[in-house]
């Protein structure tokens, strides 16, 4: 094997570097800059509210321009974006779309976010120098996260648990949400936790996952987050299955997806389904969001081809003050609270099936063609973790290309992370660091 190009005073330096652009970029989703949000203010409801902040557009381009330099200078270069020949048809129609909507300038802004949150994400498994510093990492980002989370909840608490004076969902009072805005957003990003304790326990400490696992799971009970709570076990078991039964990987993936958005939001729309589900004892309003499936199917097959736009159908003034709250309380509704079901309003039925095609179909090739080595091993357990539950938890929440959802982004990272366990050897430590580092193999 040839010599590092650079001497390794300058390679030690670089990986400090990258190591600490992998601790800002982490705590950048786990934390983001403006925690601890007031839910109790008039501008919950105001439509146009949200706007980011001076500091955080900075923040935003400060790492994205780091992560571009890393990418470049990097050995695997070419996974950036990759592959080029989905993503940027890809993205082109979402932004096409975009710009042809009512509100292009909320579209396009939010299409280019999502297009650097990928960027991220590509490059994101090639800072650490090693799976060791990558568990290490990993592990102690998301104990400070715990940390600021269990500090909201013990000194702050009326910006860390759901209020009965909050406008939006008083019905909420008395769950924690911690410094995230939702119970639902901290009860995603608990579950996200749970998995990196478990993969913390194998690859890094054991004392360290387990504390990891203990602190998300009792968050997690605490945050009234009924899906989130039932899909952490139940993840890890299809997980377990998924990686020791091949002839189960097809029906999991596409079967599953499809029959859980069956059920979900077929049932808003198919009435002898709901009754069914109805019958076994469960909510077939999934929480009152039927109704706002049902007046999106009506939305959605006025514009199928096109959509939309991004970020131009939910919480516009359009719909929010059309009126229509007569008919239906779901012209208030945030979002659709189904990413397929969005992304079909936002781009269309094409804009679906391209994202489909992206998220689903493409990873789950790229687990099939993982190497015996690599198909059993903690990192690739824990990508494939992330991958299925943030792939399930779409049928119920939105969070496909949301900027600032560390949900989306740990979606996306998974994703690369299989590609690299798919092209992945077993090298010695020595060898990694001369070949620039990046967590394979």
């Amino acid at each position: 094997m040839s010599e590092p190009t650079v001497p390794p005073t300058d390679r030690q330096d670089a990986f400090g570097l990258a190591a600490a652009l992998f601790v800002a970029l982490s705590l950048f989703y786990w934390i983001s800059l403006s925690p601890f949000v007031d839910l109790t203010g008039d501008s919950v409801f105001d439509p146009s509210a949200g706007a980011s902040n001076r500091l955080n557009q900075i923040v935003t381009l400060g790492l994205f321009a780091g992560i571009l330099l890393h990418g470049y200078r990097h050995d695997l270069r070419a996974i950036m974006l990759a592959p080029r020949a989905l993503l940027l048809p890809l993205f082109a129609w979402l932004l096409y779309t975009s710009a042809a909507s009512v509100h292009p300038e909320l579209g396009v802004k939010g299409i280019i976010l999502a297009l650097m949150v990928a960027i991220n994400a590509s490059v994101f498994l090639l800072l650490p120098a090693s799976e060791r510093q990558f568990a290490r990492l990993t592990g102690a980002c998301v104990l400070v996260m715990l940390a600021v989370a269990y500090y909201g909840v013990i000194f702050l608490p009326t910006l860390s648990i759901h209020q009965a004076s909050e406008l939006r969902e008083p019905m909420n009072a008395g769950f924690w949400r911690g410094h995230f805005p939702h119970k639902n957003s901290a009860a995603a990003a608990m579950v996200l936790a749970a998995f990196v304790g478990l993969y913390a326990w194998s690859a890094w400490s054991r004392l360290a996952g387990a504390a990891i696992l203990v602190l998300s799971v009792v968050f997690l009970a605490h945050t009234g987050g009924k899906t989130a709570t039932a899909m952490l076990p139940a993840t890890v078991l299809v997980a377990l299955a998924f990686e020791r039964l091949p002839v189960l990987r097809l029906p999991i993936v596409v079967g599953g997806v499809a029959l859980f958005n069956l059920l979900t939001v077929g049932a808003a729309v198919i009435k002898p389904l709901s009754d069914l589900i109805a019958s076994f004892g469960i909510d077939a309003t999934f929480t009152n969001r039927a109704d706002i499936w049902r007046f999106a199917f009506t939305a959605l097959a006025r514009h199928p081809i096109t959509g939309y736009g991004f970020h131009a159908f939910w919480q516009t003034p359009e719909l929010v003050y059309s009126g229509g709250s007569v008919e239906t309380w779901a012209v208030d509704a945030e979002n659709g609270h189904n990413s397929y079901l969005d992304i079909a309003l936002a781009a269309g039925l094409p804009g679906l099936l391209l994202t489909v095609l992206w998220l689903i179909i493409l990873p789950l090739r790229r687990y099939a063609a993982l190497r015996p080595e690599n198909r059993h091993t903690p990192l690739t357990r824990l990508y494939t973790q992330i991958w299925l539950y943030a792939m399930f938890n779409a049928g119920l929440e939105s969070l496909f290309y949301e900027g600032g959802s560390v949900l989306w982004f740990a979606f996306i990272f998974s994703i690369y992370g299989l590609r690299l366990q798919s092209g992945a050897v077993l090298v010695a430590p020595a060898a990694a660091t001369a070949n620039g580092g990046g967590v394979r193999g």
